[in-house]
């Protein structure tokens, strides 16, 4: 690990770029709102729970769930405050935090699998249930960086993959088992509806332990942000140290998590937005970042009751920190200079180039069509194995061959938005699923429902379409105008995620028929796939792929550079926006099928490099049919790997997709060459 990702002194104290007020000042005022949203709460309250009004459900009300729930919001957002400090600044990455670490989907999957097959351990000891998912989460993500020195993009990486296979897996568990779980997606939301004092004293109890072994550990911690070289010569045990703070984060993390659900974005701003507030030191940063966790988490609590007023509350908190955060975050981007690390993709190695590239093309088209029969014919029924023919392949058709149409089809244009993202950033990292583009086609898809829940498949496409292409301009724009490096792109796409996530799942917290949609969307099943989606899917891949191979030339240069593009006479900003437009429909499209969990965009692209296409001709083609050749075989898992049950397609497209992740982040990213 290198002194890369030191970091750099905290803006002044004064004032937040562009802002007349100071950062203390700005607080004071966000503090001084959270008081008064609580005093308005208590004082609707207070009179008919005065002793002696005879109405003494009002008075259990205020002393057991609106006294009790501020609490916890102050609490809690204290603790997740204090526990992405603490991840931060021991893994000297500024995008570290419960959520990106996989931490809080890890305990998620832990207790949803608990609630299912061990409901007495749930019962007895729900914290360290929680607590066995979190550790084995980032456990998993170390492991998967530890031989890139955990390098802070590759840490992102791993965090993302990890938390969006365990979503899911728990997505899974809860369509298999609505009946019994729905409440549990709901809960998990983040709602911090109380019934007693007791979450906010277990709260209490894990920010007092945190904060004096924080500060016991003081002098270890203050050493472990420096380089290793420079710990290592003061004595300090690296791993050991940092496995003990690393544990204690996420102990104080999954508490939260058990207690009240998962809560984004809060871990993640609350140290981000100390240091613009002027902590320089560890121990200024010790004391302001939990202070800031509880205003942010109190106020958004707030705000959220405010809003719902006497018809009760339909969002989760969690899903309303990510509706403020999100847009907060993003504002924040370019006035963010904490951290600096290197490119991820200087450090790879260069691709080969084939010698015959569309033989190799013939020969995947030959293996897709192998895989096509296969899934078709091959498959599991109650006497066990069977090969389908005649009037048994018939009737099975109807059944399978839209669903093998739809994930051919969907895999093939993740992929083809993969290698225009790749290229047209400049970054080899990037893709839909890592830019936010999926949930954005998410969030389109949502606002349609709403509007209407019996809307046609046009109108789903269209708000699909709208919502990616918005979220994908999004953070070209940010890049563009913050004029930071490309990796600096993912901080962006998390706060975009995080959106457009909390949109999709205050949808969903409302439980209606819109919400089970969602849900099955969220999963990636293709088990409601019909012949028209098949051939709706099948028909759109050859008028959208079609000016991309047209414009191959614009994708062999602009990887080169805009000064080097113009120069060769290539339209820079107009080629730009009119391959990301193409790019967003094409995910829009994919993202009706399969949802946002599967990393097909970005591993088919890196796949095709992998075999040999260099040019941007047969990159388009290679990954267009590496990518129906993953969703294909995804598919097929999917319906036999637990048979009679399903599990989604999108799980099998991450874990299939995943070694080789692991190996891009081991080896190095292969650059275009």
């Amino acid at each position: 690990m290198t002194d890369s990702t030191a970091t750099r002194p905290a803006l002044p104290h004064r004032a937040i770029a562009g802002s007349a007020l100071s950062p203390v000042a700005l607080w004071g005022i966000l503090a001084v709102a959270a008081v008064l949203l609580f005093a308005w709460r208590v004082g609707v309250q207070w009179p008919a729970a005065l002793p002696g009004n005879g109405v003494d459900l009002d008075r259990v009300i205020l002393l057991y769930s609106t006294l009790p729930r501020a609490a916890v919001a102050v609490l809690a957002g204290a603790v997740l405050g204090l526990s992405g400090l603490l991840l931060q600044h021991v893994l000297r990455n500024a995008l570290a935090e419960p959520s990106t670490l996989g931490i809080s989907a890890g305990a998620q999957l832990a207790m949803t699998i608990a609630s299912l097959h061990a409901p007495l351990l749930m019962e007895r000891s729900q914290g360290l249930v929680a607590f066995a998912g979190g550790i084995g989460a980032v456990l998993l993500v170390l492991s998967l960086t530890w031989r890139r020195g955990l390098e802070p993009v590759s840490v992102v990486l791993a965090g993302m993959m990890v938390a969006l296979t365990a979503s899911s897996i728990s997505a899974a568990m809860i369509l298999a088992n609505g009946e019994y779980l729905f409440s549990l997606f709901i809960w998990g939301g983040g709602s911090l509806v109380q019934q007693d004092w007791g979450p906010a004293m277990a709260l209490a109890v894990r920010l007092a332990a945190g904060a004096f072994a924080a500060l016991m550990l003081l002098r270890p911690l203050t050493i472990l942000g420096l380089d290793d070289a420079s710990a290592r010569g003061l004595g300090v045990a690296r791993h050991a140290s940092r496995f003990l703070v690393i544990a204690l984060a996420v102990w104080m993390a999954t508490t939260v998590a058990a207690e009240v659900g998962v809560i984004g974005f809060v871990g993640l701003a609350a140290p981000a937005l100390a240091t613009l507030s002027g902590a320089r030191t560890l121990r200024q940063k010790l004391l302001a970042a939990p202070l800031i966790g509880a205003i942010l988490l109190w106020l958004t609590d707030g705000l959220e009751q405010l809003a719902a007023g006497s018809g009760g509350e339909r969002i989760p908190t969690g899903a309303g920190t990510a509706l403020l955060g999100g847009p907060l975050l993003l504002w924040l981007l370019p006035r963010l200079r904490m951290f600096e690390w290197p490119h991820l993709g200087a450090t790879g190695t260069k691709s080969h180039k084939a010698s015959r590239p569309w033989l190799l093309i013939l020969l995947l088209l030959a293996l897709t069509l192998v895989a096509v029969a296969m899934a078709l014919v091959v498959g599991r029924g109650p006497m066990g194995w069977s090969i389908a023919s005649g009037e048994m392949l018939a009737d099975l058709a109807a059944w399978r061959a839209p669903r093998i149409g739809v994930a051919a089809a969907a895999g093939a244009m993740l992929a083809v938005a993969g290698v225009v993202i790749q290229r047209v950033t400049g970054n080899p990292l990037a893709s839909p699923e890592v830019l936010g583009v999926g949930t954005g086609a998410g969030a389109g898809l949502t606002a349609v429902l709403m509007v209407s829940a019996t809307a046609g498949l046009g109108w789903q496409l269209a708000g699909s379409g709208l919502g990616a292409l918005a979220a994908l301009l999004v953070m070209l724009a940010i890049a563009a105008r913050a004029k930071f490096g490309t990796d600096r792109l993912l901080l962006a796409g998390i706060a975009m995620s995080a959106l457009c996530s909390a949109v999709i799942t205050a949808t969903i917290a409302m439980g209606n028929a819109q919400a089970y949609i969602l849900l099955r969307w969220l999963s990636g099943s293709t088990s409601q796939a019909t012949a028209v989606d098949a051939w709706v899917a099948i028909a759109c891949i050859a008028p959208l792929t079609l000016p991309l191979f047209l414009a191959a030339r614009w994708l062999d240069i602009l990887p080169l550079g805009a000064d080097s593009a113009r120069g060769l006479g290539v339209p820079v900003s107009g080629g730009r926006l009119m391959l990301i437009i193409v790019a967003a429909m094409l995910t829009a499209l994919a993202a009706m099928v399969v949802g946002p969990l599967s990393f097909v965009g970005l591993i088919a692209p890196h796949l095709a490099r992998l075999i040999g296409f260099s040019r941007a001709r047969a990159h388009l083609a290679g990954a267009m049919l590496l990518g129906a050749l993953l969703m294909i075989v995804s598919d097929w898992l999917s319906r036999m790997a637990a048979f009679p049950y399903e599990l989604p397609a999108g799980l099998f497209a991450s874990l299939l997709g995943g070694p080789y992740l692991v190996y891009l982040l081991a080896k190095g990213v292969p650059r275009h060459g």
